[in-house]
Order: C-alpha cells, then structure tokens, then sequence
C-alpha cells in the first residue's frame, strides 16, 4: 500500500516535470548526468564490463569516452522519457524525422502489414510514439510489462498518446490474429535477451556468446510479412532521424535463422557506428549457454574400456 503511494507521488512529480520547456528539462539533465556518473555510479561495473567485452581491440581511454558519452545521453533519454507526458504531435514530428516512408507505405496502401526491428538505441521511445504519426497503418508495439503496476500503467498511458496500440509480449499472436485483415505495422525489440528457458538459439553478438529471440523471425515466416530496421541516427540533443531499412522483403523464402541473423548484424553494424547511444547498463549477458551433458555410455562400452 505504501509503495502503491509513493509510486502514485512519483508520477505525479514526474508529470508536473514534463510540463517545464526541453532546454530547462536538459540542464536538469545534465546535473543528473553528473549525479549517475560520478556520486552514484550508476550500474558502471556494468557498463564497464559491457563496453570491454564488446570491444575488446579498443584501448582503456576509447572505453571510457564512450561510457561518458553513453551516461550523458542516458541523462538526456530520461529526460526525454519524462517529456512524453506533454509533448505536443507537432513538437515530436519536430524532431523524430522518418526517411524511406514510402517503402513502407507501399505495402500499408495495399492492405499489406509489415514488420518493424528495432532496439533500445537511440530515443527508442520517442521512435515509437511517432511511428503512430509518421505511417497511415495501425502500429502495434510489442513491449514488456513493468513489475509496478502503477508505473506500467503511467507508461502505457504515454506511449498510447498517438495511436499506438501497446501489445504485451504474451498477447502478439493473438493482436496479430485479431489484425489480420487491417494494414498494420507491428514493432519488435530485437536486442532483448530471452528468458534462460527461452535461449534455444545462440550466434555471437558484439563478440560474446549471445542467445537471441526468435519472435521476428518467426511471425516474419508464418505471416510472410517484410521486415524493416527502424536505423535511429541520432543529429543532436533531442533530434532523431529514423531510417526505414528493408532487411528481409521475402520471409518464407529465408533459411532457418536467416532473419534473425540479418536483424542481429544490422543491429551488431548500427552498434559500432555510434556505440555510445546503445543501452549498455542492461545486463543483456547475464544468461549463460548451458553445458551440453556428456552422452551416456552404455553399459557394452564400460565392459570394453575395462578389458582394455
């Protein structure tokens, strides 16, 4: 009950914050940087051990720039996040500026859906709410529930704002069924890393073993539906522009895991380019590959190895 309550005081806070103009919203913004980064230290040993797993040809000195540039775009995404509240349709289409609409529109214009990829690079929730303006199909974010109730909520409520019809992970297929005959773009996160339960399929990603989701690929492959990465280049503070990139036009015509492999380069690619805009303070490795078991040997092969 207590927690319900402060939780309740939180998003009331954060609301009112949201209503206070960008450039002020960015010099709080850069004091938060200095309180994650120096005082609390927020998730650095993660961080730490993420950038040098990932690019181990790079020196101490190139590490630790990219995780001050990481940290202070971390301070400039909650920022932004908070301003989903009140941004206005004009002042998002403002700075979430799409390229290749077209080629996507020409599958919605036909009554056709597609599919988009992307990951938590960039504004990734900006991206998301402007995908509601940007496109003339109905969009389907695929997301994941938060753990408190109250915030999950407060989010939805933001990420709805433009048209968006939020889908949690366990209700795709039956949104997708339910969807069927409308022209619909449904978005993906492509770099979540799976439940331990779910990792049946590993490849490396950023030079580390990495097990990867296969939802795109398969709903990709069921549906015969293109499949877009959504290439977020960030201009400057608060400026996006959104590449729209046809990975995979013709799904049932893919090998096994080919679409997914697609997806995990662009991503790998996108990564190198600009490695200080991607989430790296979420524990993305924390599942290890299993050990296959020894195979049993049978009773035959202890009596040989005894008479050996």
């Amino acid at each position: 009950m207590i927690n319900k309550w402060l939780s309740r005081v939180g998003i009331s806070l954060l609301n009112l914050l949201s209503l206070l103009p960008l450039f002020i919203l960015y010099r709080l913004a850069d004091a938060f940087y200095l309180l994650i980064f120096y005082v609390f230290g927020y998730r650095r040993k993660v961080v730490k051990e993420n950038l040098h797993n990932a690019f181990p040809e790079k020196s101490n000195i190139e590490i630790k720039a990219i995780e001050k540039r990481f940290y202070k775009f971390l301070a400039s995404l909650f920022i932004e996040v908070i301003k989903m509240k009140s941004i206005s349709k004009k002042e998002l289409q403002k700075r979430v500026v799409f390229k290749n609409v077209d080629l996507v529109e020409a599958y919605l214009k036909n009554n056709e859906s597609v599919i988009f990829c992307s990951a938590h690079f960039g504004n990734y929730e900006w991206v998301c709410m402007a995908i509601g303006l940007a496109f003339s199909g109905e969009h389907y974010p695929i997301y994941k529930p938060l753990s408190s109730e109250t915030f999950d909520h407060w989010f939805l409520g933001m990420r709805s704002r433009f048209g968006n019809h939020m889908v949690s992970m366990r209700q795709t297929l039956r949104a997708i069924q339910a969807s069927k005959n409308e022209a619909t773009m449904f978005t993906f996160g492509s770099d979540q890393a799976p439940s331990r339960e779910d990792s049946t399929y590993w490849t490396t990603f950023l030079n580390q073993e990495s097990s990867i989701q296969l939802g795109v690929e398969k709903i990709a492959k069921k549906t015969n539906r293109p499949v877009f990465y959504l290439k977020i280049n960030t201009l400057k503070r608060g400026y996006y522009e959104v590449d729209c990139v046809p990975i995979c036009l013709n799904p049932t015509e893919t090998a096994e895991f080919e679409i997914t492999e697609m997806h995990t380069r662009f991503l790998e690619d996108m990564i190198s380019e600009a490695p200080a805009y991607w989430l790296w303070s979420h524990r993305r490795w924390k599942y290890k590959r299993e050990p296959k078991a020894a195979p049993a040997v049978s009773n035959d092969q202890n009596t040989m190895d005894a008479m050996a």
